[in-house]
């Protein structure tokens, strides 16, 4: 029997809700309305589990190989065909959802819709991994603020490729040993940890430059003390890694990535 519970685990759901939510989020604050911000979290619901699907519907075989449990494929709690055709539906979803903020908008929606897949397959076993998730973090600003329909700032785009280069690096962290197990070789796994947490927490930070000296003006002082905030944080978490087993680089790196997600919701007022 088909069980939605299993299914839902099986789209990644905690990386799909945050981007919907933060999208969602970056919609009212420019200004999309009612209605332009449910288009725009539908939109995004319905691309980030079509991806989180097609993932899991690729690595099945590889990850019963090594038993993932934490796979609800693998460990045969869902089957592979259930999983393939929500992941179609899901898909042939977005193309209704993104036009509803028309036809701009609904092209870097597809844009970002067919980045992600690529990283499913083969981008996340080659040196590009990295190049999905700037793709597809870019244009999801751009897909926000043409549905409006205004011109989206550079800074924004910019800083969200950034954000979605470094969100790539952090994300694999926990997860090294796993990926080395089922042969994913992306950038982060040929960097190994300390390479990746550095590049990570480079991006992030680059990221948060942008969105403190990047809008027309004078920087708030909420983003220059973020911004030095930020580059006091990853230093100290990269000092207390030298206690045995210690996640301070990670949570400090994942606290950058947090606090750039609310100077971009700030920033976006001015979109």
């Amino acid at each position: 029997m088909l069980s939605p519970i299993w299914l839902l685990r099986s789209a990644h759901p905690e990386p799909a809700a945050a981007v919907t939510v933060v999208a969602g989020l970056l919609a009212l604050v420019v200004g999309r309305g009612p209605a332009g911000v449910a288009a725009v979290a539908a939109t995004l619901a319905a691309s980030q589990l079509c991806v989180g699907w097609t993932n899991d519907w690729l690595d099945a075989e590889r990850d019963r190989a090594v038993g993932r449990p934490d796979k609800p494929v693998a460990a045969g709690r869902i089957s592979r065909r259930a999983v393939g055709v929500a992941a179609v539906v899901a898909g042939l979803a977005v193309v209704p959802l993104a036009l509803l903020s028309g036809v701009p908008a609904a092209a870097f929606a597809g844009l970002g819709l067919l980045s992600g897949l690529s990283y499913d397959w083969p981008l996340k076993f080659t040196a590009l991994s990295p190049l999905p998730y700037v793709v597809s973090f870019g244009v999801l600003p751009a897909f926000v603020v043409l549905g409006k329909p205004a011109t989206p700032p550079w800074w924004m785009i910019a800083a969200a490729a950034l954000l979605g280069g470094g969100a790539h690096f952090v994300n694999v962290l926990p997860d090294l040993a796993d990926d080395a197990r089922t042969g994913v070789r992306g950038l982060p796994q040929r960097l190994g940890w300390t390479g990746s947490w550095l590049v990570g927490g480079a991006l992030l930070l680059a990221a948060t430059a942008v969105l403190v000296f990047g809008p027309h003006g004078a920087p708030s002082w909420v983003g220059v003390a973020i911004l030095v905030a930020a580059a006091a944080i990853l230093p100290i978490g990269w000092y207390l890694s030298r206690r045995p087993g210690s996640r301070a680089p990670f949570r400090a790196v994942l606290l950058v990535a947090l606090a750039d997600v609310v100077l971009l919701l700030i920033s976006g007022t001015g979109a």
